[in-house]
């Protein structure tokens, strides 16, 4: 397969949603990171993304819609979760809620849970895509399961950890603003619990809601929301954190310093998220071990640290 680039004009758009009406697989930038849409009410497009990423079927994928009423057709919404939706929606949030029990989603998209991640994206491309599609897209990050996710269309296409020749086409809009993938929220036994943390920072989500957010009890080998597993994001090479310096066989990230590789030279954690993806392959591409500057625990700085942990997990 010969996997097309598109330019988000009129045309690019037209000829996305005309590949993913055929039940082809199409990369969209969002605000978070570059995702792999197919319709999410097909189960054979959606079996196509889960082929061409090589993903564990038991991993759920977020469905992304064009607005908030299309969301609510999907699933049920709480006060709060509609709080939430208000606030942040467009933008770096999914919210896991219950299905209806009408709801055409593939059941596939969900891996056999009765919730649905579901998120509004706020990228213009992506917004614009949505709408000319007319329907609700499944859409995890455009790379090989368990690689570091792309942040630009490059990113997708890459020949190593990239989705060239899997699937039809990639819509070019150029880099992602954010950087990170979307902050998850869910309310398992009724209490809003931070499933993943992500592009919006938790503390901001907690002022919405006006109380503390729960710590899940999470299970690596049954996610119930996507990013849960112990190895993801994950380079080729070996990765240690939290470094004060590199060893001498070792390829250095730094933080609130210069360097060939640094996330952010003034210690700027939107900039770092931003930077994180395009860093890690830049590094990775090395052959070395990689070693990572320590990165502040707070605001964006959890969802950096966690896809930092993740990608240095041993691997099965």
């Amino acid at each position: 397969m010969k996997t097309e680039r598109l330019t988000p004009d009129p045309y690019g758009i037209a000829r996305a949603a005309e590949l993913l009406a055929a039940g082809q697989t199409v990369a969209m930038p969002t605000e978070t990171v570059y995702g792999l849409a197919g319709d999410a009410r097909n189960g054979r497009a959606v079996a196509r993304i889960f082929e061409a990423k090589g993903r564990p079927g038991f991993n759920p994928l977020i469905v992304h819609v064009p607005d908030l009423a299309a969301a609510r057709d999907i699933a049920r919404f709480g006060d709060e979760a509609l709080i939430l939706a208000q606030t942040f929606w467009p933008g770096a949030l999914t919210l896991v809620l219950d299905l209806h029990a009408t709801s055409d989603i593939a059941p596939l998209v969900t891996a056999g849970l009765n919730t649905v991640g579901i998120r509004l994206p706020d990228h213009p491309a992506a917004r614009a895509l949505l709408s000319r599609f007319g329907g609700p897209l499944a859409a995890p990050s455009a790379n090989v399961s368990g690689r570091v996710s792309p942040t630009s269309a490059v990113h997708v296409l890459d020949p190593d950890g990239g989705l060239a020749g899997r699937i039809a086409a990639v819509l070019d809009a150029g880099p992602c603003p954010v950087g990170v993938e979307s902050t998850i929220v869910g309310w398992p036994n009724g209490r809003a619990t931070l499933l993943r943390p992500g592009g919006i920072p938790a503390e901001a989500i907690e002022a919405a809601i006006g109380h503390k957010l729960i710590a899940p009890s999470i299970d690596p080998d049954r996610p119930s929301a996507p990013g849960q597993l112990t190895s993801h994001y994950a380079p080729n090479v070996a990765l240690r954190l939290n470094a004060a310096a590199p060893r001498p066989d070792e390829t250095f990230i730094a933080f609130g310093a210069p360097g060939r590789f640094s996330l952010s030279r003034h210690g700027d954690l939107t900039e770092a998220a931003a930077n994180l993806f395009d860093t890690l392959r830049r590094a990775d591409r090395e052959g070395r071990p990689i070693a990572v500057a320590p990165v502040p625990e707070h605001g964006l700085g959890a969802a950096i640290n966690d896809r930092l942990r993740r990608a240095a997990a041993p691997r099965d």
